[in-house]
């Protein structure tokens, strides 16, 4: 089906003239908002393995890499060519050295054609960028951020452990080296309203960021969130609100972002609410075909804040 946006896997299919698929590991880390430098408990959504629950953890990233580069037993997951993506956790909370080493690890076969690492504004600084630029002479690269709301009071609610304008010089600092952005957001969050979505979108249009995730907010066992959600303090995210947020997004950010995310995609073991997020092609089907149907496209209402 002719997608009305920019979707990630025609981006690297086009990128690198065939199918690229991801190998996501878990690189051992942990977070400043967990070990007590900015807080402890981690983000109130966040589960015990740090959003990394459907990574099968190995003895070291490399068995992990070569695991993932094997997993080709159906035509579902074939591929030639594939990305390293250091997923859970902040995967620049460490010394240069110790990152460096856990980098250079995942990068073990000729087959890997990108890294890709998922952090904290507040996790980056110029002698990290400049080690991760140094991968893209062989490597595409790229780093993703951490945002999910520019309202800072909701941020101070989940437990986030930075405001927006750290996410601000962080990707300033990633784009003086050229290397590609990548920004999460979560519709549904605590106490949020559209009025929020519609600002975060406003936020993130001032930069020069060339991807997106946007996440559904949904609630996993031992978290707080589903304390929250037990206590009745919270309320998950209706399919319909969802649905119409998402396509707001899409409509007004820049039509040159690649989309590499429209809902969450939850561990089945540990999940507990809103039912219909188990269902990710009900989220894709409706997506395309409101989308075709009312004849929208990504960024038609986009306007540059910068």
């Amino acid at each position: 089906m002719e997608q009305n946006y920019n979707y990630v896997n025609e981006y690297y299919k086009n990128k690198f003239g065939e199918r690229v698929l991801k190998i996501c590991v878990d690189g051992g880390f942990t977070c400043p908002n967990r070990d007590g430098t900015c807080g402890v408990g981690g983000c109130i959504f966040c589960s015990e393995r740090g959003s990394g629950d459907l990574i099968s953890k190995k003895q070291s990233i490399r068995e992990q890499v070569l695991d993932g580069l094997n997993y080709k037993d159906d035509q579902a997951h074939k591929a030639e060519k594939f990305i390293v993506y250091f997923q859970n956790f902040t995967n620049t909370y460490d010394t240069v050295d110790n990152l460096k080493k856990k980098y250079d690890e995942a990068l073990c076969d000729e087959r890997i054609v990108g890294l890709d690492i998922a952090t904290r504004p507040d996790c980056i600084d110029e002698e990290k960028v400049k080690l991760i630029k140094t991968y893209a002479d062989k490597y595409y690269v790229s780093v993703e951020l951490g945002l999910q709301t520019a309202n800072d009071n909701t941020a101070k609610l989940i437990n986030r452990g930075y405001n927006k304008n750290v996410f601000a010089e962080a990707v300033k600092l990633l784009r003086k080296y050229n290397i590609d952005v990548i920004v999460h957001i979560m519709l549904g969050l605590p106490n949020e309203t559209f009025d929020d979505v519609k600002e975060t979108v406003n936020f993130i249009n001032q930069f020069d960021i060339q991807g997106i995730k946007i996440h559904s907010t949904y609630i996993v066992k031992n978290t707080k969130l589903n304390e929250m959600f037990l206590n009745k303090e919270f309320s998950p995210i209706s399919f319909e609100d969802y649905m119409e947020q998402l396509i707001y997004v899409i409509t007004h950010i820049n039509e040159t972002l690649v989309i590499h995310r429209y809902t969450g995609d939850p561990p089945k073991e540990s999940f507990v609410s809103p039912e219909w997020q188990l269902h990710k092609k009900k989220v894709m089907n409706t997506l395309n075909n409101t989308m075709k149907k009312q004849n929208l496209k990504q960024g038609m209402y986009y306007q540059n804040n910068q």
